[in-house]
Formats: structure tokens, C-alpha cells, sequence
């Protein structure tokens, strides 16, 4: 399972994403983020965006990466779908870039509006693997 969602609040959406390595788990929860945002499964990888992020813990990283993907995606007008993922475990803690795909924003293919993501409840856990829980302020 790639993530699910657990909560469907009246202004928040909060779900569950896993992995079984930290590059699985920043995919699935792009993934989880961009399904609510879009119809995902409809959205065709004809635009590409490209950035780097970091932090100093796992939950900051994961946040700053969250929140990173969401503001590129509107200031490019686009809906993302397919997403590739490398991060490391850094001196100063953790470090990746990011290389999405997805097509020009239309509102046939849009679901719903996420203003950003929120701290509520927010966490990354390990367990055999990773699980991260995300609210969206919606």
C-alpha cells in the first residue's frame, strides 16, 4: 500500500503514506498529495519541475519537501503525477531533489484546492517502514 487516507475533516484531508526507504515514502506522499489536488490517474507527464530540499529531521524534511511541491506546482500551473525522489542522510540532516512530471492545470482534471500542509498531527515514523501522517488545510 502506498498511502491511504484516514481522516476527511472538514478543513483538513489527513493521510497515511509509507515506504520501505525514505526515497519510497517522499514518493508516496507527493502521490497521496497530488490525488487530492488532481485527478491524478488522468494527468498526462508532459511538464516537468525540478528542486532541491532539506532539513534538519526526517518530519522538517518531509514538510519543507510537502510544502515545496505543492507552491511550485501553482506558481507553474501544473498537476503533478509522477514523481522521482533522491534523499540522503546528511551531516546537518537530510537532503534531496525532486524531479516531478505532470501537465498545465485544467479544471476538468482538478479535485480539490489544498491551501498548504499543517502541523496537525503531522509525523514520520519507522517501524520496519517508514510511515508518515499528513494533514492538508484544504
Amino acid at each position: 500500500m502506498k498511502y491511504k487516507f484516514i481522516d476527511d475533516l472538514t478543513s483538513d484531508v489527513l493521510f497515511e503514506s509509507y515506504g520501505s526507504s525514505l526515497k519510497e515514502l517522499f514518493e508516496n506522499s507527493a502521490e497521496a498529495l497530488f490525488s487530492v489536488i488532481c485527478k491524478i490517474n488522468k494527468i498526462e507527464p508532459k511538464e516537468k519541475i525540478e528542486f532541491e530540499f532539506n532539513g534538519k529531521t526526517l518530519e522538517e524534511t518531509l514538510y519543507n519537501f510537502l510544502s515545496n511541491l505543492l507552491a511550485e506546482s501553482e506558481i507553474n500551473e501544473v498537476f503533478l503525477c509522477k514523481f522521482k525522489v533522491n534523499i540522503k542522510e546528511v551531516k546537518e540532516g537530510f537532503k534531496g531533489k525532486i524531479i516531478a512530471f505532470g501537465e498545465k492545470i485544467s479544471p476538468e482534471k482538478g479535485e480539490t484546492v489544498v491551501k498548504g500542509i499543517t502541523n496537525y498531527k503531522f509525523k514520520v515514523e519507522k517501524d520496519g517502514i517508514y510511515k508518515a501522517t499528513v494533514a492538508c488545510d484544504i
